[in-house]
């Protein structure tokens, strides 16, 4: 699989990677079998990134990660966790001490000495902008607790606002059809400051596949069922912030430009991966299945500009006004 530098990181990571909320919770259940052997289907398709979060499952897709990768070579697998949303979101718990007690249960969860990458996990605003909270960054780095940091983020005027800090190594950010504001500013400043850039939910929450329909139904345990209006988390992650009956209609025209060849999510990826300023692209799975043919994506051509022009053109008519103005 095409490798990119990540960033500041300095280390190459696959164009698709793999997202691993999954793992955790939030998505139905994935027992620990299934689990293990989607890591490991992704890693034998090419897949080098595997991204995590402390709080995903309360450190289990952590766990599940560090159970796999034992005794394995880890040479060539960068791993990104991230940290800060198992307290309230208040600015004032981004602290040095919290970042530590942290880093250190995530190093336990992983086994590992230093994580290759924390990301700050879509703080409170504010904290994009307060000096101490890079300052304790860096004297992570300085400890040996983490390789390198970067941030996650809700908002493009977050990300301008980390791409310039000169030690932020990546930035991770919703990119997908159904939400293109960040090709306008964010990428363009990320490639210009050498940040590298983590495109997650891809596939609108499932949307972008094709495969639901306005009767479809989601698990009582699946964020897809309980975050619909932001009851959870911020609503932009479940759906990138569609609602649901958009989505739905506008997903099904996405699947009729889809090239001969492709499958809707196989392009929607190929869509990401080929927008200038990507460095990789973080789908979930739940199954072998879908791993192996995420990983695939990477894999198909280029999309021709016509199809690029249709997808613009959808997104404006279709999507924009809900979704624009508001991350």
């Amino acid at each position: 699989m095409e490798q990119r530098t990540l960033g500041r990181t300095g280390r190459e990571v696959s164009v698709i990677g793999l997202g691993t909320w999954q793992l955790g919770a939030d998505w139905g259940t994935v027992d620990e079998d299934d689990a293990l052997a989607i890591l490991d289907a992704s890693v034998r398709a090419g897949v080098t990134l595997l991204d995590t979060a402390d709080v995903y499952g309360d450190g289990r897709s952590e766990r599940l990660i560090g159970r796999f990768l034992a005794g394995r070579d880890r040479a060539g697998i960068l791993v990104a966790t991230k940290m800060g949303r198992r307290l309230a979101q208040d600015p004032a718990h981004y602290t040095l001490d919290n970042f530590r007690a942290w880093t250190d249960r995530s190093r336990t969860n992983l086994g590992v000495d230093t994580l290759d990458l924390v990301q700050l996990h879509c703080p409170p605003t504010p904290v994009f902008g307060t000096d101490a909270v890079y300052d304790a960054l860096d004297t992570l780095v300085a400890e040996g607790r983490v390789s390198a940091y970067g941030v996650s983020v809700e908002t493009c005027d977050e990300a301008l606002t980390a791409i310039a800090r000169p030690n932020v190594a990546t930035v991770q950010i919703i990119l997908n059809a159904f939400r293109r504001k960040p090709l306008e500013r964010v990428l363009p400043a990320a490639r210009a400051a050498g940040v590298g850039v983590i495109a997650r939910v891809p596939l609108a929450s499932g949307l972008l596949t094709g495969r639901f329909r306005a009767d479809t139904t989601f698990a009582a345990d699946d964020h897809r069922n309980f975050n619909r209006q932001g009851a959870a988390f911020d609503v932009g992650e479940t759906f990138s912030g569609v609602d649901y009956e958009t989505g739905v209609a506008a997903a099904a025209e996405f699947a009729r430009l889809v090239p001969a060849g492709a499958t809707p999510a196989g392009a929607a990826l190929r869509w990401v991966i080929q927008q200038p300023g990507v460095t990789s692209v973080i789908p979930g799975a739940s199954s072998v299945a879908q791993a192996t043919a995420n990983a695939a994506a990477a894999e198909l051509p280029a999309l021709p500009e016509q199809t690029l022009a249709a997808i613009e053109d959808l997104y404006d008519r279709r999507i924009r006004a809900q979704v624009q103005h508001r991350w």
